[in-house]
């Protein structure tokens, strides 16, 4: 096999890999009351972190650019508003939504060269540009489908953190509720699909320092002139800064909470696992970068999560319901599949 074709059967294999873990690495912590989510953001990435620090020893420590540290930071920032996002409108819903535009991002400052990167060429643009058309449209049929998400957090998928367990003796002490849990069902869908929007394209941006410092190795005058062309070597540094930005954020969180924030002591497992999940992933999609490039990667990576997520939202947690959301779902997903391929066979 040739090294073009050994290249481009790594990066599938790495994408069908990301895809799978992207879309199931929330589901552990379905069943678990998460609150607001800012204990729980840390517990995430405190995990990440772990496994980056063991990629890098495999690796044997490759140079620490701290620019990588940014594109960590930037996805720490739109990772707070997950929790909020999945008890406002699913787990299903919230991955089709901030997928879909992270495509688009992710897609665009790549093809176009935005933020001082390279502009990347494919062998069939415009079968590329059918791609990303084609996730464009799914985004929008997305917001179209309704999820059923109980506004109650005695709902049989929390699991409250104080019950027979609780120390204060008070008789009238009422129970914690997050600030999501006193949104109206309107609200719910709103912010929700909002927060969707936001994180998503925040997270399309998060590979950005990477690639600028790859482009910008080639360059004799620049900083980055040398630094290495395997996007591998970048994880710990671009992990290092999505734990110290969560921490920074639950220290503040602390702080505004006069030091009293809220624990959820039966998450911190969920959490980790969760984490763990969402890290292996992220590492396949680093070599599906290297092996097809971002331009490529992006749409396939992206796109690939909302279909294992809402299958999980149908059959698992009956967040989907109703012949008219199947049948968007299926639509939606048969554009999925269209623009995947035709991305895909861009790069042939």
């Amino acid at each position: 096999m040739s090294s073009n074709g050994t290249d481009l059967t790594i990066g599938f294999i790495s994408s069908s890999l990301a895809i799978l873990l992207f879309g199931s690495n929330f589901v552990p912590l379905k069943k678990y009351d998460t609150g607001d989510g800012m204990f729980l953001q840390w517990v995430l990435c405190a995990a990440i972190w772990l496994v980056a620090l063991v990629v890098n020893l495999i690796l044997h420590c490759p140079k620490f650019w701290p620019l990588a540290m940014l594109g960590g930071c930037i996805w720490a920032t739109g990772n707070i508003a997950v929790v909020p996002i999945i008890k406002t409108i699913g787990l299903g819903l919230g991955i089709l939504i901030w997928g879909s535009f992270n495509a688009l991002t992710g897609w665009a400052s790549s093809r176009f060269g935005w933020f001082g990167m390279d502009a990347q060429e494919v062998s069939k643009p415009l079968l590329n540009y059918i791609g990303a058309g084609l996730s464009i449209v799914s985004a929008f049929i997305f917001l179209f489908i309704k999820s059923e998400i109980p506004i109650s957090t005695c709902s049989v998928d929390t699991t409250p953190l104080i019950s027979e367990h609780e120390i204060s003796t008070t008789p009238d002490a009422s129970p914690s509720y997050s600030w999501v849990d006193k949104l109206s069902a309107v609200q719910h869908r709103i912010v929700g699909c909002s927060l969707a929007v936001i994180s998503g394209i925040l997270y399309g941006c998060t590979f950005v320092p990477i690639i600028y410092i790859k482009d910008h190795s080639k360059r004799n005058d620049s900083t980055y002139a040398g630094a290495s062309q395997y996007d591998l070597d970048y994880v710990f540094a671009h992990f290092s800064g999505i734990f110290l930005t969560s921490t920074v954020y639950f220290l503040v969180y602390c702080t505004a909470m006069k030091n009293s924030p809220k624990l959820y002591p039966e998450a911190v497992l969920p959490g980790f696992l969760s984490g763990t999940l969402w890290a292996i992933a992220t590492c396949c999609w680093f070599v599906a970068n290297h092996s097809l490039s971002p331009v490529v990667s992006f749409p396939i990576i992206t796109a690939g999560p909302g279909l294992i997520a809402a299958m999980w939202g149908v059959f698992m947690f009956k967040e989907i319901q109703g012949l008219k959301n199947y049948l968007l779902m299926m639509l939606a997903f048969f554009i999925i599949l269209s623009g995947t391929l035709c991305t895909a066979f861009s790069k042939l």
